[in-house]
């Protein structure tokens, strides 16, 4: 369990950025499902609740989701529902109960970067921005590519609207696990995009494969295959008491057949 010494409810975002700064042990709370499984001590825990980041809300380009918004409302969401298939809601519905799902928050999972998500990725197979306090707007992909930890505030995520096709796989070894490895994928008017999360580092976009398909006028099983094929080449995958990186590459080109056809 981890533990603070001191409870500051920010009243803004420029004084819970202030005090982030104060001192690299301070943290900015979220709904803390995560923090509750480490074993650390830290200063300051900086509280959001206040600020109203709980939203899902859509203009009309993009659709916006707050920091503080959790898994749940991702889940249920009509707007959220509508995009690509419900791809994002079907990333979350399977992660562990609806208690623990109305707790997660979308903005300290996307901010840690994690390397086990099923949220991630599906976000990565979307055209997503993350807006950060003090940094701005960065692509998702860019974000994850930073190495350590970044001291800002995640303010929302944004999502480019468009109407296309997605697909979410991923396989545990029971419904409530964490997942050994997963896929997600998406058809924007022939133009795919395919993330692998869970290698067991973080989600990477597949590039070679996704060239491929989107350069072949006619997707047939052959193309699909080679795709699959070029995926356990270009993405690296590592081994963990979930499973091992062989099993992971194996099972991933199945995944993706599996989601390529769903969005075909």
């Amino acid at each position: 369990m981890f533990s603070f010494s001191k409870y500051f409810p920010a009243q803004s975002l420029q004084e819970a950025y202030d005090e982030l700064l104060k001192s690299k042990k301070n943290i900015i709370l979220g709904g803390t499902s995560y923090l509750r499984m480490e074993n650390t001590s830290y200063n300051t825990a900086i509280d959001l609740s206040s600020l109203s980041l709980d939203y899902i809300k859509e203009d009309g380009e993009y659709i916006h989701i707050g920091a503080m918004t959790s898994f749940r409302e991702i889940e249920t969401n009509s707007i959220i529902l509508n995009l690509f298939n419900g791809i994002l809601s079907k990333s979350v519905e399977n992660i562990i109960g609806v208690q623990f799902r109305n707790n997660v928050t979308v903005g300290a999972t996307v901010f840690s970067k994690y390397g086990f998500s099923d949220f991630i990725p599906a976000l990565l197979s979307l055209d997503t921005t993350v807006v950060l306090f003090n940094g701005g707007a960065i692509s998702l992909e860019e974000y994850l590519s930073t190495e350590g930890k970044t001291r800002d505030i995640l303010v929302e995520i944004k999502i480019r609207k468009a109407i296309g096709k997605g697909s979410f796989q991923s396989i545990r070894k029971s419904k409530t696990d964490y997942a050994i490895t997963n896929t997600a994928v998406t058809n924007e008017n022939g133009n795919f995009r395919i993330a692998i999360g869970v290698r067991p580092g973080k989600a990477k976009l597949a590039y070679k494969a996704m060239e491929l398909l989107n350069h072949s006028d006619n997707i047939t099983d052959e193309v699909i295959d080679r795709t699959c094929c070029i995926i356990t080449e270009e993405i690296t995958f590592g081994s963990n008491m979930r499973g091992s990186s062989e099993y992971r590459a194996a099972i991933s080109k199945v995944m993706t057949k599996r989601a390529i056809k769903e969005v075909l």
